[in-house]
Formats: structure tokens, sequence, C-alpha cells
């Protein structure tokens, strides 16, 4: 039996490949892999462990999942690398990236070098090694860049569009492709490249366009996992830096109903390929950086400090993603609220979160940690 389409672990089959994860000591392959190992399959994690904490979610996993977890220690932008993690994998899901805006502006090369060439070297070794394997693609909402042709009406707390068809579905997937900054174009190209290989080359690949993701195992940052970083700011007593006015709006999802999307869309690749999805809570699940502060200010039990300074560049005053073209061809539907969600992340973090010196000294691991690693896995790293 399927249940929301997704195989249970009995059903998928004997002998099959494992499945890649690139990028995937992250918050986001952090949760995927255990959903699939949990499944009881063969997972391979492809990572440069070059985001502060990460290594805690790889250790975290081996300690779960000892037998079928395998950790390759190595970068995207390595073509061998890339090849030699790609071949025999039945399943692919890239999510290795650049992705902060902010870091694209201050080194574009390095930007397009990660979110560009790392990906055609995924694609091109799906290509060449396992060109039967399903690939999914997480891209971004910045490929529609700042949205200004949306009127949108100033409230207390958050802006909300004029059209009343945008304010009850959010944005579809026909909406102008606009990249705005260097991040939004190397994710754009990335995205487009995605696509073209399935049209071009045949590859069972789909791109999800993403809004805000958020939830256990996430080491948010100012540039990056915000909703993270605000939890973690009010519990460190910090001020919280809101650029702009706070009255931006974005729909959030929640970790465990982006993992479902991604088992159905795994599941259903032969009629998903070729084809961008956004990809989001969508209207039912929107805050404003405004609102989403009160609502931590209230499970924290204590106001938070709020500083304000100017708009970033590239930054959408609104954006919520309209999923129902997803939902129509899979059935999903996003089931945790915002106030669930944000009240399990910060759960989470209070059981889990490091001092902020031990989270960044903890970038580079220990050499005793490196020893669980099979030293194949360094190389080209």
């Amino acid at each position: 039996m399927k249940k929301n389409g997704i195989p249970p672990a009995e059903d998928v089959p004997a002998g099959v490949g494992p499945t890649l994860i690139t990028g995937g000591a992250g918050f986001i392959g952090t949760n995927l892999a255990d959903r699939l190992l949990s499944m009881r399959r063969r997972v391979v994690l492809l990572d440069n462990l070059s985001r502060p904490g990460v290594e805690q979610n790889v250790k975290w996993l081996r300690a779960r999942h000892p037998e079928l977890l395998e950790v390759r220690i190595g970068d995207v932008r390595n073509a061998q690398v890339v090849a030699e993690a790609v071949r025999g994998a039945s399943h692919v899901f890239h999510f290795a990236a650049q992705v902060a805006v902010t870091t694209s502006l201050t080194d574009p090369a390095t930007d397009f070098d990660v979110n560009g060439r790392g990906t055609l070297n995924v694609l091109e070794a799906v290509r060449r090694h396992a060109p039967d394997a399903s690939l999914v693609f997480t891209s971004t909402n910045k490929v529609y860049g700042r949205m200004d042709g949306v009127e949108l009406a100033p409230r207390k707390l958050r802006y909300e569009p004029v059209d009343l068809d945008e304010a009850t579905h959010g944005f579809d997937e026909q909406c102008p492709l606009s990249f705005h900054s260097p991040y939004g174009c190397s994710k754009g190209a990335a995205d487009q490249y995605v696509i073209d290989y399935a049209h071009t080359f045949g590859l069972r690949s789909c791109v999800f366009r993403m809004s805000c993701i958020y939830g256990p195992h996430q080491f948010g940052t100012e540039d990056q996992g915000w909703v993270a970083h605000f939890a973690i700011r009010a519990m460190e007593g910090q001020p919280i830096t809101l650029y702009g006015d706070g009255r931006q709006v974005r729909d959030i999802l929640f970790a465990d109903d982006l993992v479902r999307a991604f088992l159905l869309a795994e599941s259903r690749i032969g009629d998903l390929a070729g084809q961008a999805f956004n990809m989001g809570g969508g209207p039912e699940n929107t805050t404003s950086l405004l609102e989403l502060t009160n609502l931590i200010s209230e499970i924290h039990g204590e106001a938070l400090e709020l500083q304000f300074s100017g708009w970033r560049t590239a930054d959408q005053r609104y954006y919520v993603s309209d999923t129902r073209r997803f939902s129509a061809a899979t059935g999903w539907k996003p089931r945790v609220s915002v106030r669930s969600g944000v009240t399990q992340l910060y759960g989470w973090l209070a059981e889990n979160r490091f001092s902020r010196d031990r989270t960044l000294s903890a970038a580079s691991p220990a050499p005793e940690d490196l020893e669980a690693f099979p030293a194949s896995a360094l190389s080209g790293s």
C-alpha cells in the first residue's frame, strides 16, 4: 500500500542503487536522509562540510543509521568527485549550493562556480553514469527577481497584494523569470539547465523553486535560514536586525512537509520530468517578519529586541508560492501550520543548539571525526 504516493519500506525493490544527496549534511538533506534511512534505503551524502554546524547533523545521522549511510566529503565543483558519487545511484537530490544573496554579492565568481558549474557537474554525471536515475533539484523563488510589478497594500504588520488572485493563491510558475543578484543568476541558470537536460537528454529531472524552508537541524544565520536565526537570537538574548520595514511576507514550509514532497516527486518523476514547481507553505502558511518575531516572542516568553536597517538587494516585499500545480500532480498539501512548525523548531533548538563559539569552531571537523569517513572520500574536497 502507498500512503500519499510514498512507497513504504517493504515496497522498495531489493538491489536498487543508493540515493545520493548532494549538500546532504545541510538541514534539508539531513531531514530527507533520515526519512530515507528510516525506510531502510541506502543513502550517500556528498558534502564539503563548509557550513558551520553541519558536521553535527552527520554525527546524528551516523548514530541513528550506522549501516545504511555513507558519507563522502567532497565538493560539487570537482567533477571527478561528483561522478564517483553519482555512479550507480538510483535517485539523486541535488541540494549543494551557495545559498545567500549577500555572499553572492561579495563573491560572484564562487557563487557561480558552486551553483552553476556544480549543478552542471551533477547533470553530466547523471547523464553519463546514472541516466535512469531520478533527479530533484532545489532552485529558489529568487529566479523571479524583486517582483516589483506586484502592487502591494501596506498593512500594520504585513504587505498584501492588491490583486485578489495573487492574494488568494500566491504566484505560480508562469511568473516571469527575472534573475536579480548573482545568486538569482547562478541558481536561475542551474534551474534552466536541469529543465533542459530533461528535454534535451531525457534525464528524469525536475525543479523545486523553493520559498522559505525551516525545521530541525537548521543552523540558521542572518543571511540564510532566517526563521531559525530569529529563534536562536531570541534564546541568546540578542537583538534581531530586520532589513527594510519588517512587513515582508513569505510562505514558510516545515521540513517534514518538504520531505513528503520530495518523495512524491521521486515516485512520480516520469510524469514530472522537465517541469518546475513552486514549493512552499502556500497562502495558508504565510508570515511577515514582524509577525514571526511576535510569534517567537510569545513562544520564548519574552519580548524581542528589534533593530532596523536598510532594504537589501533583490529582497522581495511579498512572495507566496502557488503550489496548486504540484498538488494537482501528486495530491500533496502542507500539513504543519506556522505556529506548530515554529514551536517545534524552537523546541529542537532549545534541546540541541550550541554556543556561538562551539558552532563556529565546529566548521572544520577534528581529526578523530575525519577518521569516521572513508579515506577515498577526502580526495578532491
